[in-house]
């Protein structure tokens, strides 16, 4: 392995990076110049990157980089976004969002965990092996997009390119999971958890509309009162819950670390999925979230003035569908829960749940070898993401796609992506450029 370290100066790249308010969400009001500062930054940045790679741009925000090897051998996809959410300027940060303060060993700002701070560690770990002199086993692509946080147009279209170019990669890795303590309330110690497979995403708009009139009169069901019946039949319970292999895997994994009766209950629980399905819906949350489809509504209008009644009303509802189940068995159950025929039900946007990718694979072994060398002592544990990220479009094609930063994150920090000061520490830097160093050296 090289001995190569860190350049210094990591905590100032990622502070200039956080600089630049690539708000993919506010890309009318702010224009295009952000993310073109971005693209030009990193040029500047990581010199060798750019001049050993070869870089093709696809839509307007999507960069990927060629790492050309001497093998024919499918290539490693290395992903990651370089757009943030928005930030409401109300809410109290210690330090001001976009100033990417560096203080008390850590970079603060909007992106620094979601996904600049992972996207930096992969660029520092090219440019440091291109600087001794490296060349990878096998084609390496390093794929940036600049609108992952608004449905990922580049992705999509980059992993076109892969299937038109009949490219199947051997290894994708994208953010997702990351080092925790306590990946769980009732699991003790820390895990790198690997998210092995990530819900569907499904956005649907409920309309009524009705008599309007003044607010004085209302009649018994007003467009508004049909709407709020509707979300409200759509409660947690509104999908079975049921188990993932993934989680089953994850328990089994914990309960080979555990000790004492926490032991028992892991394998009692990886051994009996119907039960753990149970057990988690009932703790609510994260747990169930694992093993159900969640509904949550998320916007809501109709009305013009306080003393009318509108004619019209809509809510918005978001739902991240389980592994195992579809977008249309989704819409048809959110049907017949609403038992609504005048709530007419819109499909905004749909993405289907992806496969789950293997754990007894060499792929997930390099993960392993490459975790060993950056947080020694830590396991790789599979799981079910609940979030969507770019990566959901390499999976329609490609078996092996992992979803894994590689910083440490605790629970406040993890609670702090898209909130309020989100921050990463300087040291958990330098190790995801070791992770990721270790595992392109690790190659074969």
């Amino acid at each position: 392995m090289h001995a190569v370290v860190a350049r210094p100066g990591i905590a100032e790249r990622l502070s200039r990076m956080i600089q630049l308010p690539t708000v993919s969400a506010e890309l009318e009001q702010r224009g295009m110049q952000p993310f073109e500062d971005f693209v030009s930054l990193i040029a500047d940045l990581y010199p060798l990157t750019h001049e050993h790679l070869e870089l093709e741009r696809h839509t307007d925000l999507g960069l990927l980089f060629r790492w050309r090897s001497a093998s024919d051998a499918a290539p490693l996809v290395l992903m990651a976004h370089y757009d943030v959410v928005p930030v409401d300027e109300s809410d109290p940060w210690t330090h001001p969002p976009f100033a990417g303060t560096i203080a008390d060993g850590r970079v603060y700002g909007r992106g620094t965990l979601d996904d600049k701070g992972p996207l930096i560690v992969v660029l520092e770990a090219v440019e440091n092996l291109l600087a001794a002199g490296f060349t990878p086993a096998r084609d390496v692509y390093l794929s940036f997009g600049g609108n992952e946080e608004t449905f990922g147009a580049a992705a999509v279209e980059i992993a076109r390119v892969f299937q038109e170019r009949g490219l199947v990669p051997w290894l994708v890795v994208d953010e997702g999971g990351a080092v925790v303590d306590a990946p769980l309330s009732f699991v003790q110690g820390r895990a790198a958890m690997i998210g092995v497979g990530e819900k569907g995403v499904l956005t649907l708009r409920l309309s009524a509309r009705g008599d309007g009139g003044h607010a004085s009169a209302p009649p018994a069901l007003t467009a508004v009162r049909r709407i709020a019946r509707a979300v409200n039949r759509l409660g947690p319970g509104t999908f079975r819950p049921h188990t993932p292999k993934a989680i089953s895997r994850m328990l089994s994994q914990f309960s080979e670390q555990a000790t004492g009766p926490s032991r028992l209950l892991l394998k009692v629980l990886a051994a009996v999925p119907p039960l753990n399905a149970r057990i988690f819906a009932a703790l609510g949350g994260e747990p169930a979230a694992m093993v159900r489809t969640t509904v949550a509504p998320t916007m809501q209008s109709g009305g013009t003035a306080a003393n009318v009644i509108p004619s019209q009303a809509s809510a918005t509802v978001n739902l991240r569908i389980a592994l195992g189940e579809t977008v249309d068995d989704a819409v048809a159950r959110v049907r017949r829960r609403i038992r609504d025929p005048l709530v007419s039900i819109d499909v905004l946007e749909r993405s289907e749940p992806s496969p789950e990718s293997p754990t007894d694979n060499e792929q997930f072994a390099l993960l392993g070898r490459a975790l060993e060398e950056a947080f020694p002592g830590v396991r790789p544990v599979p799981y079910v993401m609940m979030a969507a990220t770019d990566s959901r479009h390499f999976h329609r094609f490609s078996p092996a796609v992992y979803r894994f930063a590689p910083l440490e994150m605790s629970n406040a920090q993890r609670a702090a992506i898209h909130g309020v000061d989100e921050s990463v520490e300087i040291a958990t830097l330098e190790r995801g450029e070791m992770f990721h160093r270790a595992l392109l050296e690790h190659l074969d």
